[in-house]
C-alpha cells in the first residue's frame, strides 16, 4: 500500500475526532480480520485490499497467449479430413481413404491414428410437423491399435468418437441412389450407390452418375427426392426428409464425359458440353429406364454420412486458456479495490478511496469508524 497522504481531509469519506489512544490497535486488528494489506508508519496505517483485480487482469492476458499457443500448436501438428461413407462401408484411416485432407505444416503421415470404422446403421429422427431434425445417431464398429478387437460405438452430432487427440465427428448425411447401368450390349457398365448432395432441409439431392466404360459412354444428371411431391413452380420436390416415397429423376446423356481431358471436375456434376441428351425419366425403386443406347435401373437407395476426422493436439491448451481467461476476467471485473488510511495524533483522521469507483466503500468506512470509536 502507498504511504498515508498528508492531507486526508481532501479524500473521500474523511472523518476525524479526538483520539483516545486505542485507535491504532483496533484499526490493525480490523484490517487483519478483513484481509487488508497494511503499511504502518509512525502514528499512521495505510491499508489496501483488492489486488485480485490486477492479478485477474494479468492472468487474463496470459491466458490469451496460451490460447494462441494452443491454436498455433494445432495448426502446426494437427490434421483435418473428411470422408463420405455409405451405410455398410468401411473406413481405414489412411490418406487415400479421405475425400479431403489437410495436414499441419509439421504433421507427419506416421502420426495418423490406427483405426478402422465400419458404418453399421444410421438413424435420423425428424419432427413430423416442422420437418426439422431432432436426432442423428450413427452406430459404428470401431477398432484401433492392433485392429483385432472391434467394439460397437455410437456417434452423434455433439458426441464425437474420441481416440487420444483425434475426434471423429458426424457432420452431415444424405442419400445415395443405388443404380445399375447397362450399355447397348446389355453388359453391366456400372453398379452401386452414388452419393447425391442435399439441396434443402427436406434432403432433395442432386448428383451425377458417370459410366465411362459403357459403350457408348453414358452420363446421367440426377435428382433424388426422398418423399416425392409435385410443385407447380418447382416441379418435383421433397416434402419430408425421410425416404417415404423416393423417386430418382434422371436426364440421360451420351458422349464424351471429359474425364480424360485432364481438367478436374466435380463428381456431383456432369459436363454435358460434348454430350447429347437421349431422354428424361422419373423412376421409383425397382423401375428401369430403357433408351436406345442402354438402360439404367433404380435399385433403391442407401444413406451416407460425412465423417470429419480431426487431430487437434493443442485443444487442451486452448481450452485451459479459455477457462483461465474467463476466471481472470471475472476477477478483474468484480473485485473491488479500495484503500483506507488512519492517522492518530491528538486527533484521529480516517479516509478511504475506491480505486474503480465500486460501491460499498461507504459501508466499510462506517463499520471501520464504529470499531475505532468503540461503538461496536
Amino acid at each position: 500500500p502507498p504511504a498515508t497522504p498528508k492531507n486526508l481531509d481532501r479524500l473521500e469519506h474523511h472523518d476525524s475526532w479526538v483520539a483516545n489512544g486505542t485507535e491504532l490497535a483496533r484499526a490493525r486488528e480490523w484490517f487483519k480480520s478483513k484481509h487488508f494489506r497494511i503499511l504502518e508508519t509512525d502514528g499512521a496505517i495505510s491499508a489496501e485490499k483488492g489486488f485480485m483485480r490486477e492479478t485477474g487482469n494479468l492472468f487474463f492476458h496470459l491466458a490469451l497467449i496460451l490460447i494462441l499457443l494452443g491454436i498455433s500448436f494445432s495448426s502446426l501438428f494437427g490434421m483435418r479430413g473428411e470422408a463420405i461413407l455409405n451405410v455398410g462401408e468401411r473406413f481405414v484411416n489412411t490418406p487415400t481413404s479421405y475425400d479431403s485432407l489437410q495436414y499441419g505444416k509439421l504433421f507427419s503421415e506416421k502420426n495418423l491414428s490406427d483405426f478402422v470404422i465400419t458404418i453399421d446403421k444410421f438413424t435420423a429422427k425428424y419432427n413430423v410437423e416442422t420437418n426439422a431434425p431432432e436426432d442423428y445417431k450413427l452406430d459404428v464398429e470401431f477398432s484401433s491399435g492392433d485392429l483385432t478387437k472391434p467394439v460397437n460405438r455410437v456417434i452423434k452430432v455433439n458426441s464425437p468418437l474420441t481416440l487420444g487427440s483425434t475426434n471423429i465427428y458426424l457432420q452431415a448425411n444424405g442419400y445415395s441412389p443405388v443404380v445399375t447401368v447397362r450399355d447397348s450390349k446389355g453388359n453391366v457398365a456400372m453398379q452401386g450407390p452414388v452419393p447425391f448432395l442435399p439441396q434443402d432441409g427436406n434432403l432433395r439431392s442432386i448428383g451425377a452418375i458417370k459410366s465411362p466404360d459403357a459403350d457408348p459412354p453414358m452420363g446421367f444428371v440426377g435428382s433424388f427426392v426422398p418423399t416425392y411431391a409435385r410443385s407447380n413452380g418447382n416441379g418435383a420436390i421433397s416434402v419430408f426428409p425421410e425416404a417415404l416415397d423416393p423417386r430418382l429423376l434422371l436426364s440421360a446423356w451420351i458422349g464424351d464425359l471429359g474425364l480424360d481431358s485432364g481438367v478436374p471436375q466435380s463428381v456431383y456434376r456432369l459436363d454435358t458440353s460434348k454430350m447429347k441428351q437421349v431422354g428424361l425419366k422419373s423412376l421409383k425403386p425397382g423401375e428401369t429406364f430403357t433408351y436406345p443406347q442402354g438402360s439404367i435401373t433404380f435399385e433403391g437407395y442407401q444413406q451416407w454420412v460425412n465423417l470429419q476426422i480431426v487431430n487437434d493436439p493443442g485443444k487442451t491448451y486452448a481450452l485451459l486458456g479459455g477457462i483461465v481467461a474467463i476466471l481472470g476476467l471475472l476477477a478483474s471485473l468484480f473485485t473491488r479495490r479500495r484503500r483506507i488510511w488512519i492517522r492518530v495524533g491528538k486527533s484521529v483522521e480516517v479516509a478511504g478511496l475506491a480505486k474503480n469507483a465500486a460501491p460499498g466503500l461507504e459501508v466499510e468506512m462506517k463499520q471501520f469508524v464504529e470499531i475505532l470509536k468503540g461503538e461496536k
